[in-house]
């Protein structure tokens, strides 16, 4: 399957860059380019493309901004938006993942990191800049947002395992590393995390740390114990 692609930064130069990377891999295409956030939410609506490569600081309406509208557009709702972004420690960043974001790159990333970046995104996945620390996260994503009500009563629709799994997300584990540590199968551990997901109305795995944060569910997590096997007499 070919991923398609929507460019939106003010740089035109770095626009051309980025298509020409694009449209020499054999997954991916350029359908279109945006100078500012507003030619960007005009042109997902136009394309539909899989995933929107997003600059934060643009002319008009800025990343952020463009990311929560194409977020919040029902028509829109198979979109993903990659935030790529000069400063990675920025509380920007923090932002445009509560506007809906599925993750960031900084842009001192290789091409190969660049591309894994949009094929993991476009397969439904997190991204989180290996430099976006725990810190970080916790630094801008635990501030209450005042335009969402995001409490512990939102949880009380998870099971306990989702709950844990839904803090292992928020941490950064895979599907696999989640599995490993509590002691089920990768399916399973997908399984769970996609319920959590359907329950709490995230987008994507993004939005699933983004709630997790707001409601203080990350923390809460201890390391489970393995199940006790009696001995045979």
């Amino acid at each position: 399957m070919t991923i398609r692609v929507l460019l939106a930064d003010d740089q035109a130069l770095l626009r051309g860059t980025f298509r020409m990377l694009f449209d020499a891999t054999d997954d991916m295409e350029t359908v279109a380019e945006a100078s500012n956030g507003h030619e960007a939410v005009e042109l997902a609506g136009e394309h539909h493309p899989d995933v929107v490569l997003m600059d934060i600081r643009m002319p008009e309406t800025d990343g952020i901004e463009a990311t929560r509208l194409i977020s919040a557009s029902e028509d829109l709702a198979g979109v993903k938006v990659l935030i790529l972004t000069t400063f990675e420690d920025d509380e920007y960043v923090a932002e445009a993942l509560r506007a809906g974001a599925s993750g960031f790159l900084g842009k001192g990333a290789s091409p190969e990191e660049l591309l894994d970046a949009v094929r993991t995104v476009a397969d439904g996945e997190a991204l989180l800049s290996p430099s976006a620390t725990r810190a970080l996260i916790t630094r801008f994503l635990a501030q209450p947002d005042p335009c969402t009500v995001a409490t512990h009563d939102r949880l009380e629709c998870l099971t306990p395992r989702e709950r844990d799994v839904t803090s292992l997300v928020a941490l950064g584990l895979s599907n696999d590393e989640i599995a490993e540590r509590l002691f089920v199968s990768p399916l399973t551990a997908k399984t769970h995390v996609n319920r959590a997901m359907t329950k709490l109305a995230a987008r994507d795995r993004a939005q699933l740390v983004v709630v997790a944060y707001q409601c203080g569910l990350v923390g809460l997590v201890t390391e489970p114990s393995r199940p006790q096997v009696r001995a045979r007499s």
